[in-house]
């Protein structure tokens, strides 16, 4: 069977599909209708020989051959978009664009929300889609499965072998609520451990400072987790609790959240946030373009 006979556009569906695992959100990744994504479902199967994907519960679950077309689809995608898509210019004021972004809450609060205001007169049909920082992020820009990753480059301990810049660097302070009676305006490194906390809990990626924490063999005292960087003060607010977060963070919660910023006592390590994209982007107009916004504005902070 020759290319002629096969809908390329089946492969955009299917990208969707493998990615989602969800006729409605592959549909909505797309751009098209939930009816015209079951048939574009059902003719994949057809194709294929094969379900591709089948119901377990509530969830729809790849069959073997399904989880082995993942990376050739993404590659696929991504050779043909370097062919057909790239353009001789990129005008923000009217093309369109969308980008997937990884980034830490703490990164999209502190540089990420003031790009969407920058950008949102300047470039009317970009979208753009945030996803957390997890275990695989190397992985999903390997596959192109999200367009740029911002991570402290203390994170990858230099082992991302992709084209990257740097944007800004931070420090980890602690953060008590404005009245709290047991933490003065300094603390020593006793003080420091024998209080109780709000800390952030990334799942599978651990948190730097609890990295460093560890190989000084200090052991906090955590009462409260949360996932998220940002939520975390709001958390100590009100309470004797304290949090160690970064300054760039803390700094502009300080007044809503009713905090008092504290000088960390510990040799905690200063990290720089950077930005990494997959080397088949580097040329693309579009995507230089974003990069090149979000550079500029790290620079301004």
């Amino acid at each position: 069977m020759g290319l002629s006979s096969v809908d390329l556009n089946l492969l955009i569906a299917l990208d969707a599909l493998l990615s989602e695992r969800n006729v409605t959100r592959a549909a909505e990744r797309t751009s098209v209708g939930q009816p015209a994504m079951s048939a574009s479902l059902a003719r994949l199967r057809k194709h294929f020989d094969d379900q591709l994907l089948v119901r377990q519960g509530r969830q729809l679950m790849p069959t073997p051959l399904a989880e082995s077309l993942v990376g050739p689809v993404r590659e696929a995608l991504a050779a043909a978009e370097a062919v057909l898509v790239r353009s001789r210019a990129f005008d923000p004021r009217t093309d369109r664009a969308a980008f997937t972004i990884v980034a830490a809450d703490y990164v999209t609060m502190v540089l990420l929300r003031p790009l969407f205001g920058a950008i949102t007169d300047e470039a009317p049909h970009v979208r753009i889609s945030v996803k957390p920082v997890e275990a695989g992020f190397a992985d999903q820009l390997r596959r192109g499965e999200v367009d740029m990753i911002i991570v402290p480059t203390e994170l990858t301990e230099n082992r991302l072998a992709f084209p990257h810049t740097p944007l800004f660097t931070d420090r980890h302070v602690l953060v008590v609520d404005r009245d709290n009676p047991e933490v003065g305006d300094a603390v020593t490194a006793d003080e420091l451990a024998e209080l109780r906390y709000v800390a952030f809990s990334g799942g599978s990626v651990l948190p730097i400072a609890d990295t460093d924490l560890e190989r000084m063999g200090v052991h906090l005292s955590v009462e409260v987790t949360t996932q998220g960087f940002v939520v975390a003060p709001f958390l100590v607010a009100g309470t004797r609790l304290a949090s160690l977060t970064y300054a760039r963070l803390a700094e502009p919660l300080a007044a809503a959240a009713r905090l008092r910023i504290v000088e960390c006592p510990l040799p905690l390590r200063t990290i720089h946030e950077a930005l990494y994209w997959n080397p088949r982007h580097t040329g693309d107009l579009a995507h230089k373009w974003l990069r090149d916004r979000i550079t500029s504005l790290a620079h301004e902070l």
